[in-house]
């Protein structure tokens, strides 16, 4: 299974925020959206970077509340590492894993097409694992 599987069942929609937003303001918005992570970017098609839940928890860890009015440039994890939708869920699992991320945008030329989230992947894993056990079963049964 690809990633071009999983955002053909979650759909393509990538939240962005400028790098100038405030901590404060990415926060609501996170809790609003009920989402982990936003995609940081100029034009809300080149990558500058991600900023999560984790990113925010460590920065009020590092400045206190003078936090919330930096601007999540500040914060944001720069260098982000990406895939592309042919990228195997087996890969993005391992990219994950190493690095440590539970958010893994999805691009196409350099432009977002999507986002992954470790929930997407264990979603999708689960659900091929069930249509495995079915197809396992129909084939004793038969027999």
């Amino acid at each position: 299974m690809t990633v071009a599987a999983i955002l053909k069942s979650k759909g393509d929609r990538v939240a962005t925020t400028p790098p100038d937003t405030t901590v404060e303001t990415v926060a609501h918005r996170l809790r609003i959206e009920g989402i982990g992570a936003l995609v940081v970017s100029e034009d809300g098609q080149r990558v500058a970077g991600i900023i999560s839940e984790r990113d925010i928890v460590r920065g009020l860890a590092e400045y206190g509340a003078d936090l919330l009015s930096m601007p999540v440039s500040v914060l944001m994890t720069a260098g982000v590492t990406t895939c592309v939708p042919e990228t195997t869920v087996n890969q993005v699992m391992g990219h994950m894993t190493r690095g440590r991320m539970r958010h893994l945008p999805v691009t196409v030329d350099g432009r977002l097409a999507g986002i992954v989230s470790i929930g997407d992947v264990v979603k999708h894993r689960l659900d091929e694992m069930e249509t495995e056990v079915q197809h396992l079963r129909d084939y004793i049964t038969a027999h």
